[in-house]
């Protein structure tokens, strides 16, 4: 895959077992995405990370907290970019999309979470912006989701939202058929 970018979204410390805002699978999504960034370094792919920071009182990823940094297990090497935004849409007021441009990227693989949040919102924007999207569904992870009384578990929330998003937005595949792409 020419032209294609690693986006690792939001594989921050607050989403596993030990953080304030825990996602199912999480180990699982960080050792499926150590694979594809190990890949991508190997081949030179440009990798960028993302990560949120909240507002003040939001449950998670508070500025300048142990919970808000990117996990050690995606942990950005010397001269990868990292990207901070206050949003679930990477792309929004930050410097992803003119990044993504300079470098003549046509193609993203993302993966981290939340399927439901951020993964949705960052691919929706992408395909909006021309980019191709490749979601290696289990380095993605979701979230349990309640809606008044009725409360979805985080797989039926991962399904409900990687079918709209192979439907019309983006290729969804496992890792390793992603790795076999790159």
């Amino acid at each position: 895959m020419s032209k294609t970018a690693l986006i690792l979204v939001d594989i921050q410390n607050d989403y596993f077992a030990s953080g304030t805002w825990p996602v199912a699978l999480m180990d699982k999504v960080a050792e499926n995405s150590a694979k594809l960034l190990a890949r991508a370094r190997d081949t030179g792919m440009t990798v960028i990370h993302i990560r949120h920071e909240t507002a003040p009182g939001a449950p998670f990823f508070q500025p300048g907290s142990e919970g808000a940094e990117i996990h050690d297990s995606v942990a950005p090497n010397i001269g990868e970019t990292v990207v901070t935004k206050h949003r679930p849409n990477s792309f929004h007021q930050t410097g992803l999309l003119d990044m993504l441009r300079r470098d003549g990227i046509e193609t993203l693989i993302l993966c981290g979470a939340q399927s439901q949040m951020c993964i949705d919102a960052t691919t929706r924007a992408a395909v909006d912006h021309g980019f191709k999207v490749v979601l290696p569904h289990d380095a993605c992870g979701a979230k349990e989701a309640t809606f008044g009384d009725v409360t979805v578990p985080p797989e039926m929330v991962q399904a409900a939202f990687m079918a709209p998003l192979a439907m019309s937005y983006a290729k969804v595949a496992t890792t390793t058929e992603v790795l076999l792409l790159i």
